[in-house]
């Protein structure tokens, strides 16, 4: 008996020993192998924060798509970039990023160290500018260039065809204590107006989208928004279509919920009421009325012809409140509003109306509200997209814009 006790002492012992010895060997790798490694204790210091980002929900390996390729050399004979679902996913990947940048920067974490970069560096792109709000500092957009020497690194000479020499990412709300104020402020500015047209960050997001058309050009450059971000990213974009500037468009879950939606509603069905009541009328103009109606429906009609390039891609999940309504083919339509049966919208008064939009609709998608409002559904290697064979009439509400000419523009065309 005295002999069994005296064995389990010693293995006891011993097994204290052992985990003595590893955990002081681990001490001195975290503290570079005691006094006098102070640079050996940063080195360490750097690896085990390397490791801590590497295995984060937000690590592009952990979290991110997983069997998108980054381009190569045979990119430059059958480019990847051509491939609707490949950009679609890049520039989601993108937006992701414009997330982190904001995250690292509240978490103190450098690019060295940071989550962020890991979205932009496997398709050869780099940050050359990052949107900052003056008011709390946050970063609420990017720019993403097509990075040439990390390309040459991969023997890729010249940038694949497609791929555009600049993207402005745009990213939503995030619901932490350094950014939360501003993001809802802007949040309550498009449920109250369904404009963005007030904040100081549409004035920066329209100024570097500019900033970038006038140093690589339009059929150059892509915007690519998330959530309110998507929602920014529509509205500087029609911006420059007003002025004949048309950039690619990416919208991923838009906001379609507003107030002043419903108020327009209302006011679109008493004008369109009006105008029947009026047109039944009799009229004193005669034939000088109806050259004024010819004239703006030419004016609209070559309008419509020179906006025909612009067309926004919005990527909806119907079980997202917050975008749903863009797939719901409800609610008035003004006078002006075309239909197209072939799942694209067309607005206009004339026959020329253009093709404005593409709306694709997440057929397989997540049910739940956080999962079906994410971004991460946008990259998923099993996602059906279809593109909605509906008419949207929101979709004309928030283009319409582009179509009205001004009466008197009429007349002097």
């Amino acid at each position: 008996m005295q002999e069994m006790l005296k064995r389990r002492q010693d293995e006891t012992e011993v097994g204290c020993s052992v985990s003595l010895m590893a955990w002081s060997s681990s001490a001195k790798e975290n503290d570079g192998g005691g006094s006098g490694g102070g640079g050996a204790g940063d080195e360490g210091t750097k690896k085990r924060e390397s490791s801590e980002v590497e295995g984060h929900p937000y690590d592009f390996h952990v979290s991110g798509p997983r069997n998108l390729s980054s381009p190569n050399w045979k990119d430059l004979i059958r480019s990847s970039w051509r491939d609707p679902n490949y950009k679609r996913m890049v520039i989601a990947c993108f937006i992701q990023a414009v997330y982190l940048l904001e995250l690292d920067r509240q978490e103190k974490r450098t690019e060295e160290n940071g989550l962020a970069p890991k979205w932009w560096k496997p398709f050869k792109y780099k940050v050359t500018q990052t949107l900052i709000d003056d008011r709390d500092g946050s970063i609420y957009g990017a720019i993403l260039e097509w990075d040439r020497y990390a390309a040459f690194s991969e023997f890729i000479v010249v940038r694949p065809s497609g791929a555009p020499r600049a993207v402005l990412a745009l990213r939503g709300t995030i619901l932490k204590s350094p950014t939360i104020r501003r993001d809802l402020e802007d949040d309550l500015r498009f449920l109250a107006w369904e404009s963005l047209k007030g904040s100081v960050r549409f004035t920066g997001a329209l100024a570097a989208l500019r900033s970038a058309v006038d140093r690589f050009g339009s059929s150059n450059v892509s915007v690519g928004g998330h959530s309110l971000g998507a929602g920014f990213a529509l509205q500087v974009g029609k911006a420059l279509a007003k002025e004949g500037v048309f950039v690619e468009c990416h919208l991923f879950n838009p906001p379609s919920v507003s107030l002043a939606m419903s108020l327009k509603s209302v006011g679109e069905m008493a004008v369109s009421i009006w105008s029947r009541v009026r047109a039944a009328l009799p009229t004193r103009s005669g034939e000088g009325g109806l050259i004024e109606k010819n004239a703006e429906a030419r004016a609209v009609k070559i309008q419509c012809t020179e906006i025909s390039k612009w067309v926004p891609h919005l990527y909806v999940n119907n079980s997202d409140y917050i975008c749903c309504y863009y797939s719901d083919p409800s609610g008035p339509s003004g006078p002006e509003v075309a239909r197209d049966g072939g799942g694209l919208v067309k607005a206009g008064a004339s026959e020329g109306a253009a093709t404005t939009a593409k709306l694709f609709v997440m057929s397989n998608g997540p049910k739940k509200f956080l999962e079906a409002h994410g971004l991460q559904q946008w990259w998923s290697d099993d996602m059906e997209l279809k593109l909605a064979l509906n008419h949207s009439n929101l979709i004309n509400r928030q283009l319409r814009s582009l179509y009205a000419v001004p009466v008197a523009a009429a007349k002097m065309r």
